[in-house]
């Protein structure tokens, strides 16, 4: 016996290496393990023969094997996983817009200080004056706010993310869901409920679909949609009763903190238990004590079948056999007419080409049996076709529907079988239903490295290389990617998509700690949530830079026009640092809690190229920056002429008008979800107000009271700002 690692009945492979499986003669029958795709959380188990590979953290679930390690360290698939996990995140799509914006934005706001510095030394002003002016303007150009704009913005969508079951480990992931245009997730406990679950039976004297989800014994069977008679139901118990004592699974009722039933041993024998319950059939235990087990022939990879004697009470013995049809389905086995084989192995085909797991179920009584279990399996009956799938999720559907109305492109990416995952993706309709050649194997890329991944939808049978390059390929062509996974081998894509999303539930921690989001609940429906936080966060920022940067270049242009009206030092310095602390700091700030728009999600992401002041967001800036500075010049030369002081109305029409911008750019006007902004609408108001009425103040700010007339001048200016971004906000909204 080698010095490796000795495998028995239900325990798990440890170490770090690959496995393979020792000599056949080593055990009775080879074992039947679950490969690596079960590692990724496939829900059936994958028949293992001698010599073949399988990874360490494999559970034998039938049977009993000797392994050997092979391979340790880097060598082994956990090592080859590990080294696929280096390297640094990349900048997310805001990092690189707000850097290209800022260079921007630094090289003209200098530009313009130098010129208006430059003007006010050709008008006789001071050099002290005109340095501290421009010095202000700089100040008031920039959108110093921003980043605590963004980082609000972030961790409210953080935050409110988490409330809906999604942890953020990197904030600026927040933002970059937003911009996500493929969303490329796993199969079985994402798209599916990730538990086997009966839905059809079959027998020669009819057919019927089980209801009930998950391994919970309850549900019902009915035949188009119709309750069975006490006829109809008889067949079916026979078959389910056969199928509950060919069975060594059982099934764990809900725990304390659980509300689900859980299986214990094969989840498909499992799921027959499931079935028997729902259709009536007596206890699993008071079936094992009327009718004890014995004797048995263990499934194999070979035989493809399993047989099991049980002494009935009036001393007969019941054969009972289920496995593959193409085992089970032959002369040899079963004593039926040809034609009744015939028409068993067409539902059979037909069950199977719907992407189910098919078990065909067999018995007998024969009057006496001393012989091995494996010498019955001849001359029996044939009861029925058992149809076994791991089920869609309700929400499936819905969510990918929801994807795609949001421009995201969904895409499958699953380690289990091809005729399985086009059966599912068809179902959820990430396909249509047709052909199973539009899936993709990973073999067949393997064999074929040219093939275009961004043109596959559904993927089976994939390894984690080949899961990288998937992400590698829609990256390439400038899609910026979600990637859902649970398993540690999908940890370098993960770690490798714009956005990877861990499961927390069933997630091992190495996909958790190789993700940026964690859904707690495993809902794919969470990551579409999460992408509509996204969404709102860009919005919002996007929305407060029109804002602050229309106001910035409104006080450039007041100061650079006014003189030429006649309004030789529009506004003093810190005139224009207070307009500065009000709008930027407390109104600013809170742009960054609004709502998300109505269209959010109604319209597709941004492209990852695209900067952050395109589609329609610069225009609006300098239609704006010229409209407040056109209504804020009125008012100071109304106030001009009717003897006011000019100055300090132009500072209160400024600012107020700035304000109104500030209302006027909220994608839902009269919302309650943010009372914050109009509270610091109110607030920037009366520290406007107190500028003008504050002795301390009055004389910090140069300012004077400017009585009601004055008043009524900035108002009307706020007001017509408010309308002005009221209509262009009109004009744009298909771009905001």
């Amino acid at each position: 016996m080698p010095a490796a690692l000795v495998v028995l009945g239900d325990s798990l492979l440890l170490g770090e290496g690959d496995i393979v499986a020792a000599d056949a003669d080593l055990t009775e029958a080879s074992a039947l393990l679950m490969d690596e795709s079960m590692l990724t959380g496939e829900s059936e188990p994958v028949a293992k023969s001698t010599g073949d590979v399988v990874s360490a953290g494999t559970v034998v679930v039938r049977g009993r094997g000797v392994a050997t390690a092979t391979a340790t360290g880097s060598a082994s698939a956990l090592g080859r996983i590990a080294a696929l996990l280096d390297g640094d995140h990349e900048p997310t799509p805001l990092q690189r817009r707000l850097a290209s914006l800022g260079r921007v934005l630094a090289a003209v706001t200098l530009a313009l200080c130098v010129l208006f510095f430059a003007l006010g030394l050709l008008r006789g002003l001071g050099v002290s004056t005109m340095a501290v002016t421009a010095i202000s303007l700089a100040v008031a150009a920039v959108p110093e706010s921003l980043p605590a704009v963004v980082t609000l913005a972030l961790a409210l969508g953080a935050r409110r993310m988490a409330a809906r079951g999604a942890l953020v480990r990197r904030l600026p992931a927040v933002e970059t869901l937003g911009s996500v245009s493929v969303l490329a997730t796993d199969k079985t406990g994402t798209l599916t409920e990730g538990r086997m679950v009966v839905q059809r039976l079959w027998t020669p004297s009819g057919a019927a679909d089980v209801s009930g989800s998950g391994y919970e014994p309850q549900g019902d069977l009915t035949r188009a949609g119709r309750s069975l008679t006490p006829e109809q139901l008889r067949p079916l118990q026979e078959l389910l009763t056969t199928a509950a004592l060919c069975n060594d699974a059982s099934l764990k009722p809900p725990q304390s903190g659980s509300a689900a039933w859980t299986a214990v041993g094969d989840p498909m024998e499992a799921a027959l238990l499931a079935a028997a319950a729902k259709a009536g059939c007596p206890d699993p235990a008071e079936l094992h004590r009327d009718c004890p087990r014995i004797g048995e022939a263990p499934f194999d990879s070979s035989r493809k079948r399993m047989t099991t004697l049980h002494h009935l009470p009036d001393g007969n013995v019941l054969v009972c056999l289920k496995g593959a049809p193409e085992s089970v389905l032959a002369p040899m086995v079963l004593a039926e007419p040809p034609e009744v084989l015939d028409q068993a192995r067409l539902q059979a085909a037909q069950l199977a080409a719907h992407g189910f797991r098919v078990l065909a179920v067999a018995g007998a009584e024969r009057l006496q049996w001393s012989l091995p279990a494996a010498e019955a399996e001849e001359g029996l009956s044939l009861l029925g076709l058992i149809a076994i799938s791991d089920p869609p999720k309700a929400t499936a559907a819905t969510t990918l529907a929801a994807c795609r109305a949001a421009g995201i492109t969904p895409v499958m990416i699953t380690g289990d079988h091809p005729a399985t995952a086009h059966a599912i993706a068809v179902r959820i309709g990430l396909v249509e239903d047709g052909p199973a050649d539009s899936v993709v194997t990973g073999p067949e890329l393997a064999a074929a490295p040219d093939t275009d991944l961004t043109a596959v939808r559904v993927f089976a049978r994939t390894d984690p290389q080949q899961k990288l390059d998937i992400v590698h390929a829609w990256r390439a062509r400038g899609a910026v990617t979600a990637m859902t996974g649970d398993g540690v081998n999908d940890g370098p894509a993960l770690r490798q998509a714009d956005i990877g999303v861990a499961m927390g539930a069933r997630g091992t921690e190495v996909a958790r700690q190789a993700a940026d989001l964690v859904l707690t609940d495993d809902e794919l429906s969470t990551v579409v949530t999460a992408v509509e936080e996204g969404r709102r966060v860009y919005d919002n920022i996007r929305r407060f830079l029109v804002y602050a940067m229309a106001g910035g270049a409104a006080e450039i242009l007041v100061m650079l026009a006014g003189p030429l009206l006649g309004l030789a030092l529009p506004l003093r310095a810190g005139q224009i640092l207070w307009i500065n602390l009000l709008t930027h700091g407390l109104t600013g700030v809170a742009m960054g809690a609004e709502p998300a728009s109505p269209e959010a999600m109604r319209r597709p992401p941004r492209p990852p190229g695209q900067h952050i002041l395109a589609a329609g967001v610069w225009q609006r800036l300098l239609i704006l920056a010229a409209a407040v500075t056109a209504f804020s010049l009125i008012a100071g030369i109304g106030a001009r002429s009717m003897g006011l002081p000019w100055q300090s109305v132009l500072f209160l029409s400024l600012l107020g008008a700035q304000l109104g911008v500030a209302l006027g750019l909220r994608a839902r006007l009269l919302t309650t979800q943010n009372l914050s902004l109009p509270a610091a609408v109110a607030a920037s108001a009366l520290l406007a107000m107190a500028a003008l009425h504050l002795p301390a103040l009055q004389s910090l700010l140069d300012t004077q009271p400017v009585g009601w007339a004055g008043i009524g001048l900035a108002a009307s200016a706020a007001l017509a700002a408010f309308v002005a971004a009221r209509l262009l906000r009109g004009a744009f909204h298909r771009k905001a």
